[in-house]
């Protein structure tokens, strides 16, 4: 098995104008999420909600700077890591992957063990 990470892309901002009642709704569709990627003999490994992107403080160099250091409309909420039997499963799982307005990607981790 393979791992790879589900990043998790969502329009700037949408995570502000949440209700509570789309908050639980989006919960909801991420545990049927998690049961789906059972259901497909893969595993989550891990995964987290990140913080809004105004929070980041980005480093290039020796530069330090507040906040992210690309302005985009879509910014990354949040990511899985699973292990899935090849890319083909993983894209299978990343298309059921709740994304809520924006969308996912679908990247191999890379295998640093071998030097």
């Amino acid at each position: 098995m393979s791992q790879y990470v589900i990043l998790i892309y969502s329009p700037e901002g949408n995570s502000d104008a949440i209700s509570p009642e789309e908050w639980e709704q989006a919960m909801v569709a991420h545990g049927r999420f998690a049961e789906q990627v059972v259901e497909m003999g893969a595993k989550i490994l891990g995964g987290e909600a990140l913080q809004p992107s105004s929070t980041a403080t980005s480093i290039r160099g020796d530069v330090v700077t507040d906040g992210p250091f690309v302005e985009t409309k879509e910014v990354l909420g949040g990511f899985y890591l699973v292990e899935a039997g090849d890319l083909d499963q993983a894209l299978a799982i990343g298309k059921l992957c709740p994304s809520h307005g924006g969308g996912v990607e679908v990247r191999p981790i890379m295998d640093t063990s071998g030097g």
